[in-house]
């Protein structure tokens, strides 16, 4: 069986994009911003509880406070790349959820009323966000470059506050030359899939 996504659309979203190292110097607008949002916003999540956020990093002075508690591989990308999304978990998504999941409004304390859960729940499905993000990305034709190489409580002082937890910091903009590293090998249907 074949998939039903153009070969083309494969290619970009999948079988060729790679985590781009360096970038053109091109801008990346708010207009490109909106328009990933606009189509990654309606990935699933539990109880569509959306938690992820997306602090973007635009100005000289709040990229040089970024870099500073970057892993010193991922200093020079992150300076240089035209946008830097930190991608964050909120931990009190579930104030959100009686407009979000208008299905059953009391999830908010009926699940979620403990910090703990929600961490939780906020971390996996902020990821699951932040994979959409990426797929995003490279949808408007952007290459992107996702990393966890940082002070992740260095950025959330920085950044953030003590209800958003960082994940990852994302680089976007156009691939540049030698942007890829050569393709590394993957696991094989077999080593992955088990019927039972």
């Amino acid at each position: 069986m074949s998939l039903v996504l153009d070969p083309a659309a494969q290619d970009l979203l999948f079988r060729e994009a790679r985590t781009a190292n360096a970038f053109t110097d091109e801008p990346v607008t708010d207009e490109q911003v909106k328009a990933i949002y606009d189509l990654v916003k309606y990935g699933p999540t539990a109880f569509n509880q959306t938690p992820l956020r997306i602090t973007l990093v635009r100005s000289p002075e709040a990229r040089e406070r970024l870099v500073a508690h970057m892993s010193e591989g991922n200093r020079a990308k992150t300076a240089a790349a035209p946008l830097v999304a930190i991608l964050a978990a909120d931990n009190e998504f579930h104030e959100e959820l009686p407009q979000l999941f208008p299905a059953f409004p009391q999830a908010k304390d009926a699940f979620f009323a403990e910090r703990p859960v929600r961490e939780g729940s906020a971390a996996m499905n902020a990821a699951l966000q932040a994979a959409y993000f990426i797929v995003g990305v490279r949808a408007a034709g952007l290459a992107a470059g996702p990393m966890t190489g940082f002070d992740f409580e260095g950025v959330r002082k920085e950044f953030l506050d003590d209800d958003h937890a960082p994940l990852m910091i994302v680089n976007i903009g156009r691939p540049g030359p030698d942007a890829w590293y050569p393709r590394s090998p993957r696991l094989k249907y077999e080593q992955v899939v088990t019927t039972v």
